[in-house]
């Protein structure tokens, strides 16, 4: 005989609210290069393939797709104003790919130098790691290309820096519109 037990509705409701936390935690992913955004895509998706239950709300595949949609938006938006930010400045393919690996590198070092200050600090340090990392790669690459002075240089570096924070905040801006999506599709 059991003495405690939940309804379908209050089950699926908590099942609700660790997919949006997982979401969440997916969403801060994105400040350390990593596919946080497609991860919330895989979480929904799980979530509409294994919890769709006629009692209850469920999510919608539409709202799938639309977060696929979404992804690829934010993809798009970090993509094109990191590179935009050195092509602006004239640079080098070379110096963009390293630019590109710098952020990463960086972002991933500035988190874990960030540790000693919980939450915020691994927040902030990995934002600025990928930024210095970013301006270091594409300073190391027009330098490598030996093709632009010290100043030309700097201004390709510059530009890179400003392009990554600000291609990592468009992103978490779309980020944080699928969490939302998930969560009022999810709830309501």
């Amino acid at each position: 005989m059991s003495y405690f037990s939940l309804s379908p509705e209050v089950i699926y409701y908590i099942w609700a609210v660790l997919l949006i936390l997982a979401c969440i935690g997916a969403w801060l992913l994105t400040l350390f290069t990593m596919p946080g955004n497609w991860l919330i895509v895989a979480l929904a998706a799980a979530f509409a393939w294994f919890y769709h239950s006629p009692a209850v709300h469920g999510l919608s595949w539409w709202v799938v797709l639309g977060l696929v949609a979404l992804a690829g938006l934010g993809e798009f938006v970090e993509f094109v104003a990191g590179a935009a930010g050195a092509a602006k400045e004239g640079g080098s393919r070379r110096g963009m790919i390293l630019a590109i690996a710098g952020a990463a590198v960086g972002s991933i070092a500035g988190a874990i130098v960030g540790v000693p200050i919980p939450i915020v600090g691994s927040i902030v340090a990995a934002l600025g790691g990928g930024a210095a990392g970013a301006f270091c790669g594409a300073y190391l690459g027009e330098s490598w290309k030996g093709e632009k002075n010290h100043s030309e240089t700097l201004a390709v570096s510059k530009a890179a820096l400003i392009g990554r924070i600000l291609g990592t905040v468009g992103k978490l801006i779309v980020g944080a519109a699928m969490v939302a999506v998930v969560s009022i599709d999810a709830l309501f």
